[in-house]
């Protein structure tokens, strides 16, 4: 029995060396694995690779890609990863086109800054230059054109006041397939209503409608254009019912187009 005891420890004795031997390796290599890690986590901060090289905007329709990497004060070169994201987006929200903004970092050097614009709901006119307004209802008085622009109805006759901010609100709501089928938005206040307005239409018609709950009264006129016959224009009433009255003569109609 002694002997086999003696003959199993010696067996064993090899077993243990190698158990050790292959620790001792394992614990190697997790050391000299990790100090490349370092030397290239070193390398990486003291290299170019760890500067900003392309800053991406996306999102942006009228505000330009300069003006927004302008406000975030971020420039090519900086540190990729010293950059406060939250700080950016303060700064950028602070232009008047801007609602929302967010900042994504893209490995190794990349950063992308989203924003999203508040829509421009139509344009007030003033003498010959075209004055866009927000959803908000602010109107952006250092962006004038000079050209008639296509993608929101025009104002007339409108200045600022809460009936504009009224109106912008209502707008935001009306669906683009809708607001795009409107050329021009006059304010024609009247005794009864204040609030009063008239629409010209792209396809010829003319709207007489209110600016309270204009937004869901609106979303009725592709239905009442479809019960028209090809070719008969006229006013439709909006305000407290919903009616169809037709121009009297063709001049009426001409009167009525824009």
């Amino acid at each position: 029995m002694k002997n086999s005891k003696i003959i199993d420890i010696e067996d064993r004795i090899p077993k243990l060396k190698e158990q050790r031997k292959q620790k001792a390796n394992r614990r190697f290599i997790m050391y000299i694995s990790l100090f490349f890690v370092l030397v290239i986590f070193i390398l990486y901060f003291q290299s170019p690779l760890s500067k900003i090289q392309t800053i991406h905007i996306l999102g942006n329709i009228h505000v330009t890609d300069e003006a927004i990497i302008n406000l975030s004060g971020i420039e090519k070169g900086a540190s990729f990863w010293k950059i406060d994201p939250s700080a950016i987006v303060k700064k950028v929200n602070e232009h008047d086109e801007i609602s929302q903004v967010e900042v994504i970092r893209k490995l190794p050097n990349q950063l992308q800054i989203v924003v999203r614009e508040h829509s421009r709901v139509a344009y007030l006119i003033e003498g010959t230059s075209y004055y866009p307004i927000l959803e908000t209802g602010e109107i952006l008085e250092k962006d004038k054109l000079e050209n008639i622009p296509a993608d929101a109805p025009l104002l007339i006759n409108w200045k600022q006041s809460e009936e504009l901010q009224e109106m912008a609100a209502q707008l935001r709501n009306v669906p683009d397939s809708i607001l795009n089928r409107i050329s021009e938005i006059h304010l024609t206040p009247e005794d009864s209503d204040p609030l009063h307005i008239t629409l010209f239409m792209n396809d010829g018609q003319e709207v007489s409608a209110t600016i309270r709950g204009f937004s869901e009264k609106i979303k009725n006129y592709p239905m009442i254009i479809d019960q028209l016959t090809e070719g008969q224009f006229g006013v439709i009433h909006l305000e407290v019912g919903t009616y169809f009255k037709a121009y009297k003569n063709e001049g009426e109609k001409n009167e009525g187009e824009r």
